[in-house]
């Protein structure tokens, strides 16, 4: 392995760094491979005339970042072979659906080629989080996390204590939170986000015009999903329709045979209700739009082709923000645009 390393002794780059920069060229070579043994600190320093602190620096940066590991009594072995990069990134999400997957596709299209970003799903289990943070805690530049989490009973909390506490842990300048917040929360960090209580407030006062032409507005609001969703949804549905008079209803899904009424309003948040909804209507040959009306929520290129009325965060927004700061090195916190797209549906 010596004859791998390059050490410059005109070079202004410190000798440490060197060390480093050249493991992570050969690995990303394929010169040196997972489970391969390296020199001793004392092997290293005494080949190329280096202090020990200097080769135990660069080890010790190495192993921060979990490229290199040390066996008790064995030595040091190469642990990652992954592309290397100067910034590596965990991207935590708490559930693979299209628009999560918009989000962190327009993050990967605005870093660009200069950092390497591994996508973990934690299925909003707590413990599945801490795992995946504790394990990946000093592997990593930067730590974007989407904080959704499942109680026992299948409701929404934005953290859990001991979310909170591991989050804690990470420098607030290494740390994005994105997409969701609680108003009280203690994280220090940037955040990118979307005010799902106000959001839907304001989305629906803008369509205010429309969604009074309908007899009652019903919201499809899981209540026990695998995957459950933040309750201030409801809390904004309930504050808007309260505030202008409007019959309303909260359902927990579109149920098989629904009974359904000319002027009612459906607004929906799962794809699968979504779905079964207009199937419904099309069998009792009602007229989407004019006497069953329908609002999505999360836009997908699928329901701008099928005229559906939307109400969304701006995903690519989201997406590039978090990118932005990383790449600028700074610190934000920032509230996504939140759209009211009127289709045929409305």
């Amino acid at each position: 392995m010596m004859k791998l390393i390059k050490i410059d002794e005109n070079s202004r780059v410190p000798k440490y760094q060197q060390i480093i920069d050249s493991i992570i060229y050969n690995i990303s070579l394929g010169n040196l491979t997972m489970d391969q043994k390296i020199p001793s600190i004392n092997m290293f320093s005494e080949e190329f005339y280096l202090s020990r602190d200097t080769v135990e620096k660069a080890y010790s940066i190495l192993k921060e970042r979990n490229i290199i590991t040390s066996i008790r009594g064995k030595g040091f072995y190469i642990s990652r072979t992954k592309l290397i990069s100067k910034v590596n990134i965990l991207f935590l999400v708490n559930k693979l659906s299209s628009y999560k997957l918009r989000i962190y596709n327009h993050f990967i299209n605005s870093i660009g080629g200069n950092s390497h970003t591994d996508l973990h799903i934690y299925h909003c289990d707590e413990t599945l989080f801490l795992n995946l943070l504790d394990k990946n805690k000093s592997a990593y530049d930067y730590f974007i996390v989407m904080p959704h989490f499942k109680t026992e009973n299948l409701t929404h909390v934005s953290f859990t204590d001991k979310v909170l506490k591991a989050l804690k842990k990470i420098p607030e300048d290494k740390l994005i939170l994105l997409d969701n917040i609680k108003p009280d929360y203690k994280v220090k960090g940037s955040v990118i986000y979307q005010d799902f209580e106000n959001d839907i407030y304001s989305a629906l006062v803008e369509g205010l015009t429309k969604i009074k032409k309908y007899k009652k507005v019903i919201l499809v609001y899981p209540n026990k999903s695998v995957y459950p969703y933040p309750r201030r949804i409801l809390h904004g549905f309930k504050k808007f329709c309260i505030e202008y008079k409007l019959d309303f209803e909260i359902m927990n899904e579109i149920y098989d045979d629904m009974i359904l009424k000319k002027g009612d309003l459906f607004i929906t948040i799962e794809e699968v209700d979504l779905v079964n909804l207009v199937k419904q209507v099309r069998e009792n040959e009602y007229s989407i739009g004019k006497e069953i009306g329908i609002i999505s929520y999360n836009e997908t290129p699928l329901k701008d082709l099928l005229g559906i009325t939307v109400m969304s965060t701006d995903f690519k927004i989201m997406g590039e923000s978090a990118a932005n700061i990383i790449l600028n090195k700074k610190q934000e916190k920032k509230k996504v645009p939140f759209n009211f797209i009127i289709r045929n549906s409305l």
